[in-house]
Order: structure tokens, then sequence, then C-alpha cells
């Protein structure tokens, strides 16, 4: 058992006063109780251990130390060096002991949440000795052999008293001037203190203050009714296993027991001083409480209400007169306040004016004792005088590295208790941390199960929805009501019941709604299944794939071309990066002329440029599935009308073409910067995309199309040769793509890592990623043998791509070899084909005109 005798510091007021109480380690609940005396049967207090941190400081005094809770600081004082560390080093093994039990999973649990915990309780000892080596057990302080020895002396009989838990204290009197096995049995003794009620933790007994006399008759008056089965309780522990006094009584000489009876009899005695107090308060209380029972038995008895009245009256008066003393005494009392300020502000002046005084004299002896010292050496024999001197200033330096090879014994001491305290703290810490991580890993894979299970479950229903014109009227509308319930259930809904698992929110980063909304009710179930595999493939790639991708992007310092920096925005910019890398790469493409951005500003709004009605009508059909482009009010709105004028007057050959207002609309949302959106748009039109793509003829990108239709017959023979059967032409679905890169095509996550790359390598990344998407989904388009329903899934089959990891690993690895050099000799073989059948076609037309007008009307 750690029980022993330690001093606690008590606080009354502005008064510190250190008093003696026995501690004792409840282990089942790492509580440190506290009591008066061993004797005792019901704590004075608790202290909590599992939360709190021990320290000892030097300067505080030898056998002192702290237990700091998160409620309050304990001061407690030890009788020695030795037994102080034997304290803080048995509280650290206990804490440590109790915190690993409770952080312990029950058998069963994920193993990894269970390994960081394995060989804890084994390794702490070993660990604790390379800080502070094992402190022998201080047998005269700390043990049950304590408690037999004589408790520790206050100066006043009532100074160890605590006058907050009056009840607590009458108890524990009573139980140590009886002690007979009558009354308290055999098991009376406070190492049973399981049997009584707990009282509330970190009380302080301390902070009492003086109780009135009223105050003291109405709490017991109060109290002492409902403790009436005390007494009951104390004989129904006569069953128990012998007490601790007869254990120790046994094994005492006689001169021990009469110093031990000797010493109960001074407590005793000390025990009934303090009674009488008590009891003297009880008997002011018992006189105001007959005082006030004679005067209600007056007016009771009184014969006419005239009397009553009286009486009524007289108290009022009486009740007047108290309040007129009461504010003449608070006046008063206020004026002693002043008086007691001023006289401490003179009191606190004289002593200032006294140790000024003091240190005058003492500068004045110091001159006095080396004008002295000086005339002794010249008076007497120099060689002397010198050996003397010599003689006296060694005895003091000694003294003083004693006292200096002290102080380095206590520090180091001091330092390797903390440097123990703060070692198990951090693993403490850091065994908590991994569970939690662990735990936190285990939470994404059941989320990750979770939506999977729940896109299964709409794709269930979506497959019912199909067979709904072939079921029974009672089944179809069964299935129309699952579809709706399954449409409407929405996350908020979940939270508010409890349910945190789906955790598939309305907006992502950027705004992009995640379930888009669809006017036909397959395409909307379709929307919320893609939306559920987008969030569980995120959740099962968190820990695998995106947290060391993020680590690799925090450690990227400057920003340089090379390899790694290529591969690594292939792999895409995490969030909280893609604003910085996109500045740069536009940055280093685009040389920003100062003041050119609000020059054409100014001249947008000075001169109408002819582009800005389609402007106008292009922008509420911008991004309709982002909320910072859905309303007409949207912030944004204004920002993606400058930049589109300035751009309009920045290259007026191009003007403004349908899709630059798209393209515009990802920069603002990432750059967040209109005037960088305005430069990422310049960059994207002029620099990465070929000239004359964005021309009233578009010619440049109908070739690129021709160029997509070559790769993908060599890429994909299986699917051109199925396009070809059934007459598919793909540049009705691919034009897009190509001329917005993806932009309303695919899912903003996928979309955003396919700008990355993008703008870092050019449009062959745009050519990679169209053929990814057609190799995704070949095996599900080859199932699909009419021309129409090929249309139809062509139309919508890149919102179905979840996996933006697979799409990405399909255009960068298994479409190699792509060399840039084949693309551009493609591109320029099919612009001189597309240049001579437009030429073909102008003569054509111009025959037929010719033709027409020769005819006549």
């Amino acid at each position: 058992k750690l029980c022993g005798y330690l001093n606690k510091l008590g606080i009354k007021g502005p008064i510190k006063t250190w008093k003696s109480r026995w501690f004792f380690y409840d282990e089942n609940k790492c509580h440190l109780l506290y009591y008066r005396t061993a004797q005792d049967v019901n704590p004075l207090g608790t202290i909590d251990l599992s939360s709190a941190s021990l320290d000892c400081k030097l300067e505080n005094g030898e056998g002192i130390f702290e237990i700091r809770t998160p409620n309050r600081v304990f001061t407690l004082k030890a009788i020695s060096k030795q037994a102080m560390m034997y304290w803080l080093q048995q509280l650290q093994m206990r804490r440590w002991e109790f915190c690993n039990a409770q952080t312990r999973f029950p058998v069963g649990s994920s193993q990894l949440v269970n390994e960081p915990l394995l060989g804890r309780t084994s390794r702490y000892v070993v660990d604790s000795e390379d800080f502070l080596p094992p402190v022998k057990t201080p047998t005269e302080a700390v043990g049950l052999k304590a408690a037999s020895l004589p408790v520790p002396q206050t100066s006043t009989a009532l100074q160890n008293i605590s006058l907050k838990h009056p009840w607590t204290e009458i108890q524990n009197t009573v139980y140590n001037i009886c002690g007979s096995k009558q009354l308290w049995g055999n098991n009376g003794n406070v190492f049973n203190f399981e049997e009584f009620q707990e009282h509330p933790e970190n009380l302080d007994e301390e902070q009492e203050t003086e109780m009135e006399a009223g105050c003291a008759g109405a709490y017991y008056c109060s109290v002492i009714e409902p403790r009436l089965n005390w007494a009951r309780k104390a004989k129904w522990r006569n069953s128990g296993s012998p007490s601790l006094a007869e254990e120790l009584h046994q094994k005492r000489s006689p001169v021990d027991k009469v110093g031990v009876l000797q010493q109960q009899v001074l407590t005793l005695t000390e025990e009934v001083k303090s009674q009488k107090e008590l009891v003297k308060l009880l008997h002011k209380a018992l006189e105001a409480a007959q005082q006030e029972k004679r005067v209600s038995s007056m007016y009771l008895t009184a014969a006419e209400d005239k009397d009553r009245l009286e009486l009524v009256r007289h108290k009022v008066r009486q009740i007047a007169d108290l309040t007129s003393h009461l504010e003449a005494l608070e006046k008063e009392k206020k004026e002693l306040e002043q008086t007691l300020t001023l006289r401490e502000s003179h009191i606190q002046e004289l002593k200032d004016h006294v140790q000024l005084l003091m240190e005058k004299n003492h500068a004045k002896q110091q001159v006095i004792m080396a004008l002295t010292e000086q005339m002794a050496r010249e008076l007497s024999d120099p060689l002397h005088e010198t050996n003397t001197i010599t003689v006296e200033t060694l005895y003091k330096q000694q003294e003083e590295i004693e006292h200096l090879k002290d102080d380095i014994d206590a520090y180091k001491t001091q330092n390797q208790f903390l440097n123990s305290e703060i070692h198990q703290v951090t693993r403490l810490w850091t065994g908590v941390a991994e569970n939690e991580k662990a735990l936190l890993m285990k939470c994404a894979c059941l989320q990750a199960q979770n939506c999977k299970m729940e896109s299964k479950y709409l794709m269930v229903l979506r497959k019912l929805q199909e067979a709904v014109p072939l079921l029974p009227s009672s089944h179809a509308e069964l299935v129309r009501n699952l579809i709706q319930e399954a449409l409407q259930w929405d996350v908020k809904e979940g939270a508010e019941e409890g349910l945190n698992l789906n955790l598939v929110s309305e907006h992502d980063e950027y705004g992009f709604m995640t379930v888009p909304e669809y006017e036909v009710e397959d395409w909307k179930l379709l929307a919320k299944i893609q939306a559920l595999e987008i969030k569980s493939n995120n959740l099962r790639s968190q820990e695998v794939v995106e947290k060391p991708l993020r680590d690799r992007w925090n450690s990227v310092g400057e920003l340089s071309p090379s390899a790694e920096l290529k591969s690594l925005i292939r792999s895409g910019i995490p969030v909280e990066h893609r604003r910085r890398v996109w500045g740069w790469i536009v940055s280093r493409h685009c040389s920003h002329p100062p003041d050119h951005y609000q020059r054409l500003l100014r001249q947008s709004e000075s001169t109408e440029h002819p582009a800005c009605r389609q402007i106008e009508l292009d922008l509420p059909r911008t991004l309709t599935n982002n909320k910072h482009f859905s309303s007409p009010t949207s912030p944004l709105i204004p920002k993606l009308r400058r930049v589109l004028l300035a751009f309009s007057w920045h290259n007026p050959t191009i003007g403004y073409c349908q899709g630059l207002n798209r393209l515009a609309a990802i920069a603002l949302l990432v750059l967040e910067d209109e005037e960088s959106a305005f430069w990422c748009l310049v960059h994207i039109v002029e620099n990465l995309m070929p000239a004359d793509y964005y021309s009233n003829t578009l010619i440049t990108s109908q070739v690129d199309q021709r160029v997509f239709k070559d790769f993908l017959s060599e890429k994909l023979p299986r699917l051109t040769a199925h396009f070809e059967q059934y007459r598919i032409d793909v540049s009705l679905i691919t034009f897009n793509w190509f001329l917005v890169a993806f932009v309303d095509s695919l899912v903003s996550d996928i979309l955003l890592r396919v700008w990355d790359a993008f703008l870092y390598e050019g449009i062959k990344v745009i050519f990679r990623y169209a053929l990814a998407i057609f190799k995704y989904n070949e095996e599900e388009i080859l199932r699909i043998h009419d021309n129409v329903e090929i249309y139809q899934y062509l139309r919508f089959f890149t919102r179905m791509i979840v996996d933006g990891r697979k799409l990405m690993n399909i255009a960068f690895n298994d479409l190699n070899p792509f060399p840039m050099k084949l693309l551009k000799n493609r591109r320029t073989m099919h612009r001189e084909e597309m240049e001579t059948e437009l030429c073909e076609l102008e003569q054509i037309k111009a025959a037929y005109v010719k033709e027409r007008e020769e005819q006549g009307p």
C-alpha cells in the first residue's frame, strides 16, 4: 500500500499554513485520498492522478513537490528529500499502470489499435531507470508502519481541523474516541474506504472561513437528521477483516504501546478541545433558535389582533434598528479599510526608507571595513597578514564549494525526475495519438464501406427502376418510393440522427456540387451513385496515397522545373498548394506588364466591345453546378465579366469565343485573384493551345479531332471498330472536351488534376486523358450494340468515372509512348488535308452560286 503522512499547503484567505494529512493511494480509481489522521474513516478530499502532472522545484524548499490537476495545484511536503522522491516515483509508476490499463482495447479489436500498447508496462521500469534510479522505501515515513507513528503536531489544536467538513470531523472524532468493536467492529480502518460514500473530488478544506453561530445552527439542523443511519452503517462493518490497529498492536513492544497510548491521550485531549469549540457554536445557535421560538409563541398566544400587530411593529422596529446599525457598521468598516490602506502605504514607505538607510549603512560599513583592513595591512607584518587572509579566503571558498555541490546534487535529482516525467507523459501522449490515428483509419475504412454499400443499394434501385414497367403496380410504387427516399436523404438529416458515417457533403472545396441536379430521375440516381463511389475511393486512398503525396508536396520548397516536379504535378496538386503552383506556372510563361490589366479594364469601361453582348449571354450559363456561379448575384460573376472583357481587348484577333468563359471561371476558382485568372486564360489560349484554336473557323480544333481519331484507332482498335460498325462519330462528343479542357465533363476532383498537368505540359495532356477516358470505359461501351444507346451513354459516361488514380495511371502509363513530335506531324498532315478540303468546298460553293446567277430568277 502507498500511504503515509505529508504536509499539505492550505489557504485561509491571505494566510497560508501547512496541515498534516494522511495520504492513501486508491489503485482502483487512480485517486490520492487524504485524511486528517491514519485512523480516520472518511477522507477529507481526493486528488485525481490520471490527468495530473508531477513537479518538484528546488526553490520551493526541501521535500516540497506539486501535483497539478486540470482544476488546481496541490502543494505537498515530505519529511525528507528521499521521501519526496519516493512519493514522486511511486505516483509516476501508479499513474502509468492505470493509464495503460485504461487505454487498452478489448480482445478482438483492430490490431492497429492494440499494437502500440503491447509491452508498455513491462518497459516502464527499464525506461525509468535511464532517468532516475529507484528510490529506497523510507519505511519511517511511508507504508503501514507509518500509521503507528505519532501524528505530526501543529501549534494549535484547531489549526489541523477542517471546518469545511464538520460532519466528517465529527464522524472521525467519534470513531477515534469510541474505537470499540461493539460499535465499529474490526473493520474500521482507512484501508476499507470503498464502503463509504465518495466525497466530491478536489475539496479544499483549507479554504473555509469562520462560520457564524446562526449559520452553524442551521447547518446542523439540516444535516443531523439525514445522518441517523450512521451508527447502523458502522455496525454493518463488523463482518470485515482485522483492523490495522490490531495488526500493529500485536507487533509493538510495551514501551511502544505506552508511547502510542500517551500520544492517543494527547490527540484525544486536543479532539475534546476542538469539540468544545463546536459545542459552543451549537449552544449559540440553540439560544438564537429558542429566542425565536419564544417570540413566535408570544405572537401565537396573543389574545387580540392589536397585540399581534404591536408585536409585528416591535419586530419591524428591531429590523430597522438592526439595518441602521448594520449600515453604520458597514460605513465604519469602509472607513477602517481606508485607514488601513493608508497605514499600509505609510508602513511601506517607512520600510522603503529603512531599507534605504540599511543599504547606506551597509555601504558605509563596507567602506570602513575596507579602510580598516588596509590600515591593518600597512601596520602589521605583510607576510603574516597575507597568510591570515589566505586561510580565511580558503575556508570561505571551501564552504561555498560545499554549498555549490549540494545545489548541484539537488539540481541533478530534480533534472532526473523532470526528464522521467517528460518522458512518461510524452509516451502516454504518443500512445493516445497512435490509438487516435488507428481509430481514424478504422473510421475511414468504415466510411468507405458505408459509401460502397449505399452505392450498391442505389445501383440495385436503378436496376429495379429500369424494370418498373414489367413489375406489378404495387411493386412499382414501392420501387418509386424507395428511389424518392434515397434521393431525398440528406447528410444533415443523418447528422441529426447521430449517424456520421456518410460524409457526402453538398459542395466540394471549390464549390462544385458533389451530387449534380438532373431533371431525369434515372440520371439523379446515377449522380448520387457516382458521388458515393468517389467518396469511397477518396476515403480508401486517404492514408495510402493522399497523405504520402501531401507530405511530398509539403517538403517541396522553391519551385523549379524538374522530372520530380513533373511527376508530382501529374499525381495531382493538393488543394492547399494548387493556387501557388498554378500562379508559378503562369508567371513562367507570361510576362506581366505593369498595369496592363487595369488599362484593359479602363478601356472596356470607356468603349463597348462587340463581344460584350455574347459575354453577357454566356455568364449565366457558366458552371451552373458551382455555387459561386449559380446565381447572378454571386461575387465571382462580376470578376468573370471583367476578365473576359479584358481578354477580348487584349487579343482582338480572337476577341471572345464560347468556351473561354468556362476556362476563365476555373482559373478564378483556383487562383481567386481576377488578374491572375486573366493571365492564366492568356497562357492557355496563347501558349498551350495552337493558333486559330478559338478563331471563327475553329480550324485547328477540327484538325485535333482528326488527330485524336488516328490515335484512338492505334491505341484502342477494338473500340474504333465498334464505333465504325455502328457509325458513331466520336468528335460529336470529344470536340467540347478539347475546346474547354474537359470543363463540365469530368467531376471536379478529376478535372482539377487534369488541369494541373495540362497547365504544366500542354495540350498533349488533353489527348492522353481523352484516350484514357475511352480506355477506362471500353468494356462497358463494347457491351452496347445500339447506335442510339451508345450516343446516350457517351453523353454522361465521363461523369461516371470515380477512380481518378486509375484514370491517371492509364493516361500516363498504359498509353505510352506518346511523343509530342508525332502529334505535331499528324496535326500538320491533317491541317493540309483540311485546308485542301476547304478550298475545294469554296470552289464548289462559288461554282454553285455562279450557276444560280446564270440561270436567273
